[in-house]
């Protein structure tokens, strides 16, 4: 028999078990990820013996196993295995490191990439890196079980309701598992609320505390609501890749008009392929982040090691991109060892400006080959969601950062120097959607704290990862009120056209922000009377939290750890409904949209 026949009689034995094998591996997958995920659940979540460990241990390796040889078989019955590597490399790396590691510690009883992270003195990489491949397969497994499956398409869910649901998903886990003993340092856990109210604020990339965080949470807590972060961030721009998908559960394309602070309709229709370029920007700047912070870090700080140093600098990376505000130090970046450490505060201003850009403009912006096209063809500009969201985030800043120089001189900048009063100027302004602080936000004058309230108001641009109306919003409503102003029939912006649709969206945004605010802070002003009756607060301190609750933003006069359990509760709401939009959740609780194919007669009244 020659190799040629031989060869065509195993693929036609493979071609005939396919579908079976598969399907029997992609069963077991599902079982196999879950044992792996309570698994690991228990294995960081709580104080065990030696024997435990080694049990739970030995689960873990065999899920690696399992992975390894499920991913072996996808190549075997691919017909063609070599296409089927080169996209999912990722996959392939992590079944390579997998091999290369187990073969290392079954012949070595020892682990490479652990023994060079414990040369530069980073710590637990074995917790890390496991909990990170377990993570990474789980979400493969929820994926391949989502395409697969024959029933998805008999249900017809508006993407609305999906996108809320797939925050509470996030923020629900994240609650459990901050709730785990381990998680902590007191004796037993966290309580629910609090636990709700952390997971919330980091998912929804706000920054309200009520513990300190590093204080409070152990180094698995940190890591805990690190991964919040990430996720919450990611959140916003990977919902697009199902909406690429979304066909399979029957969304229409008009349906898709209603997710607000999305992507713009260019961006949409190559959204499929959004998620992997978000998550690959994203990260690499998050990374020269953290190298830059990791080199300009104060020698006032006194780290233990170079993995606490490097830990530092990444989670104040993540958050700053992300737009988060949770910080490492206790009063955040006003701490007395870092408060003066102005290059550290430039970076993480820089970081935040992006992260609160938004993906989609941060693309056009730098995306080498749009600025390739827009040399060779000097003629070609940004899109026009860029502009607004570039522009108008620029004079914010600008406006931002003068108002807080001139008002703010002689109070919390008075014992700076001029380069530190710019910085410091320049930072709180840019915060405004982040939630960083290098000063006492308690102690800021009325003034300028009334206007941190206007500013957290607006907020970041759309596809970001802050909150508030979004500069898009103001933008239009701007270019609609000057065009009322001189008496014009369309509003214009950047020699465009403002639709009647994207009027409405924005006057809806603004309405309904504003309704939520203002009977958010009625709730507050009843169930928070003990701190409205404390020496030296007032109303402005709820209405700054609340604000800064719904416009993600994070920034607080020092009241959040005050509140009672149904204050936090009401600013839980007001994260959620300010990171996922309030169209988002209109739209969602009103069913779904009624088309009229009629009109009424048109009616007139006096308008002022």
């Amino acid at each position: 028999m020659s190799v040629q026949s031989l060869r065509e009689k195993i693929n036609l034995w493979l071609f005939g078990n396919k579908s079976v094998v598969l399907g029997v591996f992609k069963s077991i997958n599902i079982i196999v990820s879950v044992v792996a995920i309570l698994t690991l659940v228990y294995y960081y979540g709580f104080s065990l013996e030696e024997n435990e460990k080694e049990l739970l241990f030995k689960i873990i390796k065999a899920s690696f196993a399992f992975y390894v040889l499920h991913y072996i078989v996808r190549i075997i019955y691919d017909f063609n295995p070599i296409q089927l590597i080169k996209d999912t490399w990722f996959e392939g790396l992590l079944m390579t490191i997998l091999i290369v590691e187990g073969i290392s510690f079954n012949l070595f009883d020892t682990l490479i990439l652990e023994e060079i992270f414990t040369y530069f003195e980073v710590s637990r990489y074995r917790d890390l890196s496991t909990l990170f491949i377990q993570f990474y397969f789980f979400t493969v497994v929820i994926i391949e079980a989502g395409r697969s499956s024959t029933y998805l398409p008999r249900f017809k869910v508006h993407p609305a309701t999906v996108f809320i649901a797939s925050f509470l998903v996030i923020i629900f886990s994240g609650t459990g598992l901050l709730m785990l003993p381990e998680m902590t340092t007191i004796e037993g856990s966290m309580n629910f609320v609090d636990a709700l109210f952390t997971s919330t604020s980091a998912t929804c990339v706000t920054g309200l505390m009520v513990e300190d965080t590093v204080s409070f949470f152990t180094f698995k807590g940190q890591v805990v609501i690190l991964i919040l972060i990430k996720l919450g961030g990611l959140n916003i721009i990977a919902f697009g890749s199902f909406l690429a998908l979304a066909s399979r559960l029957g969304f229409g394309v008009k349906q898709h008009d209603v997710i607000e602070d999305f992507v713009n309709r260019g961006s949409m229709n190559s959204a499929e392929g959004m998620l992997g370029k978000v998550i690959l920007w994203s990260t690499g700047i998050e990374v020269i982040g953290a190298m830059l912070m990791y080199f300009f870090w104060s020698s006032k700080i006194a780290f233990d090691s170079i993995g606490e140093k490097l830990f530092y600098s990444v989670f104040h990376s993540v958050s700053a991109f992300n737009n988060a505000g949770i910080s490492l130090f206790p009063n955040g970046l006003a701490a007395e060892v870092v408060a003066d450490n102005y290059f550290i505060h430039w970076v993480i201003t820089i970081l935040v400006f992006f992260g609160a850009l938004g993906m989609v403009a941060v693309f056009d912006l730098f995306d080498p080959s749009r600025l390739r096209d827009r040399m060779k063809n000097p003629w070609k500009q940004i899109q026009f969601p860029t502009k607004i969201a570039l522009y108008f985030s620029l004079w914010l800043v600008i406006g931002g950062s003068l108002l807080y120089f001139f008002l703010e001189y002689d109070n919390t900048m008075a014992h700076q120097s001029l380069f530190g009063k710019i910085t410091t100027s320049v930072f709180q302004s840019v915060t405004r959607t982040s939630g960083f602080n290098t000063v006492d936000i308690g102690s800021i004058g009325v003034p300028m704290l009334f206007i941190l309230i206007i500013l957290m108001f607006i907020g970041a641009s759309s596809s970001s990862t802050g909150g508030g109306i979004k500069t898009s919003t103001l933008a239009i409503i701007y270019a609609d009120v000057i065009a009322t102003i001189k008496g014009r029939e369309h509003a214009e912006l950047f020699k465009r056209t403002i639709g009647n649709m994207l009027k409405s969206r924005a006057y809806s945004v603004l309405l309904i922000f504003i309704i939520g605010n203002l009977i958010a802070t009625v709730v507050l002003t009843i169930t928070e009377g003990h701190i409205l009756a404390a020496e030296g607060r007032g109303i402005l301190d709820i209405m700054f939290e609340q604000v800064s609750a719904m416009g993600t933003v994070g920034l607080s006069t020092g009241v959040t750890a005050d509140f009672s359990t149904t204050g936090k509760v009401v600013l839980v709401l007001s994260m959620l409904v300010g990171r996922v939009g309030t169209l988002t959740v209109a739209f969602a609780l009103s069913g779904g949209a009624t088309p009229n194919n009629y009109k009424y007669p048109e009616g007139h009244t006096m308008v002022g």
